[in-house]
């Protein structure tokens, strides 16, 4: 075959067919094949999105309206940018925006745009070229005066749009790829500056009727970005591509990287993320978040490898305001069959809630840490939140010997009590906190735990918040005791709790 022949037909064939172009060039420019899913009982996914972008491509979207509701993992930014850099091989004159949570995130990807635009095999199919200026990976031009820029949510657009005025076909796009981080979900503040945005700034970019909007990235609170296009609140009806990672006959979306097994422990660990971010159905954040089955209760309190205790403290005795609750948790290396796991547990030794007066506070910790001195590994650390009434607490206790008092911060980079609690269901959910069975605070602490909500209509979070920091002390952080590493632990020790009580907890190791 003739050599220009041949080149033509590879470029037809590309040029006609989205997902080609993407097992063509992924490889190229990855040195990774392209794997398209093969699910049972469904459509890949990769088939389904390639469809509906070339559908958009085609200005065959409704309204040109396209939102893509999949989970984090499965490939759709590549997906994405395999087909900016397709569009801009039929059309080099496009003027795209890319906009995620963060400019660099968004640059992350217009850099790997680049790096197909670049590849020799798409110059020499396509004939489509850089120009010489342009050396940013967050905004380059084609020698047609296309232009690609990235940006973050909430960053500038002055002087950038989308797409180009008076044409009857396909120009450019308006891309919104992940633009809001899942920390970030539960701020009303972050979530409604994205909203604000969106409706603000983002839409007025846009420079022809004929410029898509496409929409792409996994769900993360019912009242996000993608809620509030889903129902219309911009003005448009958006054509809606909602792909779970479970569909209703228990099928997996991407067996290959996600299988169900995978899937079916996540979804019973981590209920509100797999919820949201896994089936694009986030259960009302009104939902309980943990469930009183989750905690454990057995027959024998096991033996502790240490103790301690946390307070979250109150602002005034008025029974309509949060309680002072105090904690008595246990860390201990979880047993089956009479073999260890290498698995730390907490155990819930004791709790109590009660309103007081701040100045009754350290008359309240004296009679519980009396209580707890008398079990027989005594706790060697308090920690306390360090706000008004606790600060003061932990100025007045630093005297007792033989406790070390501890204050936790609380920042914005610690993040909101609804993060704090959804970081801990996980561990809830895989029923690593016990109780004794039959203890006076077990009801107590479980219907406690039982309201809390992941959007603050729970009345009190009071118990809730001195498991939160336990949790992260014994079993995110290991600030504890780590099994793992047992000078780690001593060290850990010392810092906390100085050398001489560093060896009585080492002595119980053993």
């Amino acid at each position: 075959m003739n050599l220009d022949v041949e080149k033509e037909t590879v470029r037809a064939e590309l040029l006609g067919s989205f997902l080609e172009f993407c097992k063509t060039f992924f490889p190229l420019v990855t040195s990774r094949k392209f794997i398209v899913s093969q699910p049972i009982g469904r459509e890949s996914h990769h088939i389904t999105i390639a469809r509906a972008l070339t559908k958009c491509f085609r200005l065959e979207i409704p309204n040109h309206r396209l939102l893509i509701n999949i989970q984090p993992g499965a490939g759709k930014s590549v997906m994405l940018c395999m087909w900016v850099a397709w569009c801009y091989a039929h059309y080099p004159d496009c003027n795209f925006l890319y906009v995620s949570y963060s400019k660099s995130l968004a640059a992350k990807q217009t850099e790997f745009i680049k790096r197909i635009m670049m590849s020799r095999h798409y110059q020499y199919l396509f004939d489509v070229h850089l120009r010489s200026d342009s050396t940013a990976k967050d905004l380059f031009r084609t020698t047609a005066n296309g232009t690609i820029a990235a940006l973050g949510s909430g960053g500038s657009v002055t002087g950038l749009d989308s797409g180009v005025p008076n044409l009857d076909r396909f120009s450019g796009c308006m891309i919104l790829d992940d633009v809001i981080k899942p920390d970030d979900a539960h701020s009303d503040v972050i979530r409604q500056s994205v909203i604000d945005n969106y409706s603000q700034t983002l839409q007025q970019r846009s420079r022809g009727v004929n410029v898509p909007f496409v929409f792409i990235g996994q769900r993360v609170h019912e009242d996000d970005l993608a809620a509030y296009l889903i129902s219309g609140k911009d003005g448009y009806d958006w054509h809606k591509v909602i792909l779970k990672s479970l569909d209703d006959a228990g099928n997996a979306l991407y067996p290959e990287a996600f299988p169900l097994e995978m899937l079916h422990k996540r979804q019973e660990t981590d209920i509100y993320t797999f919820a949201s971010q896994y089936q694009q159905d986030p259960q009302p954040a009104g939902g309980a978040l943990f469930k009183p089955e989750w905690f454990v209760e057995l027959d024998e309190e096991p033996e502790m490898l240490a103790t301690f205790i946390t307070a979250d403290t109150a602002e005034t005795s008025k029974t309509h305001n949060d309680a002072t609750a105090f904690g008595f948790f246990g860390v201990y290396e979880i047993e089956t069959l009479g073999h260890k796991t290498g698995q730390l547990g907490l155990h819930w030794i004791d709790a109590v809630e009660m309103w007081v007066e701040p100045r009754e506070l350290k008359d309240e910790f004296m009679s519980f840490y009396q209580s707890c001195i008398h079990h027989k590994t005594p706790p060697l650390l308090a920690c306390i939140e360090k706000k008004s009434t606790g600060v003061t607490l932990v100025s007045v206790l630093q005297d007792i010997r033989g406790l070390q008092i501890r204050d936790i911060q609380r920042t914005m980079a610690s993040g909101s009590k609804a993060q704090r609690f959804l970081e801990i269901q996980p561990y809830v959910a895989s029923k690593l906190v016990s109780f004794t069975k039959g203890a006076s605070h077990v009801e107590m602490c479980k219907e406690h735990m039982r309201k809390i909500t992941a959007n603050d209509t729970h009345r009190r979070d009071d118990l809730a918040d001195t498991l939160a920091d336990s949790i992260r002390l014994a079993l995110i952080d290991k600030t504890i005791v780590n099994i793992d590493n047992e000078q780690e632990s001593n060290d850990i020790a010392k810092q906390f709790i100085g050398s001489n009580i560093a060896r009585r907890t080492r002595a119980r190791s053993y």
